[in-house]
């Protein structure tokens, strides 16, 4: 029984995933999952901003952040002017809030305030990033499923355009401290819609069963009859501490389908429209979070702005026309979908070795009878400690070879990093050339969004720099981490 064609011959490795199938081009870019910017130079070198990986490697080490501005510049403007248009004539535009937890510095903070773009934080952290950037405190927002005094009177002595609750203890303790220092917090509620977003389990936000947000089921309080949503808004319009601007609800991350929004906006405006009948309550807001999706492989099918804006704003239409109530202002959250594609990681090609695997022959009436396949394992200078979400969420990226293009043919690998885990996998499958090799550079695209904030010194390895690339220069935005940051706070015995 002869095995299956080797990797080289151009066929699937039956050891890759289904979705993951042999590029026509190695090196080839697929446009989707790269800053608009991203091309390969005469030499066949990766760049971005017209400069090669080789140069931001020399001048900056690896692993790196490669981001380009214009690319991130270009997707707000997107999201800003496709959402305006769509809304403009249902409530006269929309507030873009850009989501800091995705990525957060200063130089992004003033990109997002010179794009139109309003700010989201969920920390007194990132608070402190947007008080250094200088952006304007009513174009902050706040949320936090347990934000602690300090962060809610930092959030008022900003004065914040808005502080996300998310429970009716957090509401109180919010009023409470802005009715003694004689002001009032502009509150909104984060509701949770019961809307089941297909997305992985952690990042699934609006389903009961999680940590975030008031219940919109009736019976969860100690006031029959009542949803924690309802018992909230009716305690929030009575608290001389409290100015309630309307409802928020965030229902995922890395959503591709429109529908979850769109049931979403349906329900939180029935919600708005009773509370406005029984109690007389209008609410001016509706915040409907964000959670669109990007293109981390080949296969990722992430909509144009354009499509989600007109969609969502169909349903919001139709639906206050149902209700017989004026549409509220609509705001969203965008973060990985505008940052995550802008940015790349670039590491160093160490250690090689492939090993032997078993998997079914190709013949079905061999059943049974299994054969080995090669999959190989290339090392890179970084790993788990600059991207955990592979290791948290099972995220797939995919990786090119960014230093040179090849001709060889493809083998299917699989790249890890450096760190004592056998988890530590960078990219699960991907078929690199063959002839990869120590020294070489890789380039993992679409890692903008949650790989640098999720970072760690796991085995004290320091942090890598982020880099902004534009008009042919580059400059650190974030500088990367040394040892000597590292000992620094080690205080001795």
């Amino acid at each position: 029984m002869a095995p299956q064609r080797e990797d080289s011959q151009g066929q699937a490795s039956p050891l890759a995933p289904e979705w993951l199938s042999v590029p026509a081009d190695l090196n080839a870019l697929v446009p989707k999952m790269w800053a608009q910017d991203a091309a390969r130079n005469d030499s066949g070198e990766l760049t971005v901003g017209g400069i090669p990986v080789s140069e931001l490697q020399q001048q900056y080490g690896t692993p790196l952040f490669v981001m380009s501005e214009d690319d991130f510049r270009a997707r707000a403007r997107a999201f800003s002017d496709a959402f305006n248009n769509a809304f403009a004539d249902i409530c006269g535009g929309v507030d873009v809030y850009y989501a800091g937890k995705s990525f957060l510095c200063t130089a992004v903070v003033r990109w997002v305030e010179e794009e139109g773009l309003r700010l989201d934080t969920a920390s007194g952290g990132e608070l402190a990033v947007a008080a250094k950037a200088g952006i304007p405190g009513a174009d902050v927002a706040l949320h936090g499923n347990n934000k602690s005094d300090r962060e809610i009177h930092r959030a008022l002595d900003m004065k914040l355009g808005r502080i996300v609750v998310d429970s009716l203890g957090e509401l109180v303790r919010v009023g409470d401290i802005a009715e003694r220092r004689g002001e009032q917090a502009k509150v909104m509620l984060r509701l949770t819609p019961g809307v089941h977003a297909h997305t992985h389990e952690f990042i699934a936000t609006a389903h009961e069963d999680q940590k975030f947000g008031l219940s919109m089921t009736a019976d969860t309080t100690e006031q029959a009859g009542l949803s924690a949503a309802e018992e909230a808004v009716a305690a929030a319009s009575a608290h001389p501490g409290i100015e309630l601007l309307g409802l928020h609800c965030h229902i995922g991350s890395q959503i591709f389908e429109p529908d979850g929004f769109a049931l979403a906006a349906q329900k939180l405006l029935r919600f708005l429209a009773a509370m406005q009948e029984k109690y007389s309550i209008v609410l001016p807001e509706l915040d409907l979070g964000g959670g669109y999706g990007i293109a981390y492989t080949p296969v990722d099918t992430p909509r144009p702005a354009t499509e989600i804006a007109e969609a969502m704003a169909a349903v919001v239409r139709s639906t206050c026309a149902e209700l017989g109530i004026d549409a509220p202002r609509i705001s969203i959250e965008p973060g990985r979908a505008i940052v995550g594609s802008t940015t790349f990681t670039l590491y160093e090609v160490g250690t090689l070795k492939t090993v032997r695997v078993d998997a079914p022959g190709p013949d079905a009436s061999d059943a049974g009878n299994n054969v080995t396949y090669p999959r190989r394992y290339v090392s890179v200078d970084g790993g788990m400690s600059d991207n955990a979400r592979p290791v948290l969420y099972d995220a797939d990226y995919s990786a090119i070879l960014a230093s040179r293009t090849s001709a060889a043919g493809p083998q299917l690998s699989r790249v890890v990093g450096k760190h004592c885990e056998s988890g530590d996998i960078v990219v699960r499958d991907v078929y690199l050339p063959e002839d990869v090799a120590a020294g070489d550079l890789l380039a993992v695209p679409g890692t903008g969004a949650y790989c640098w904030a999720l970072s760690s010194n796991y085995n004290y390895l320091a942090r890598p720099g982020v880099v902004a690339v534009r008009d042919g220069s580059a400059r650190l935005i974030v500088r990367g981490e040394t040892e000597e940051d590292l000992l620094n706070r080690d205080m001795g015995v």
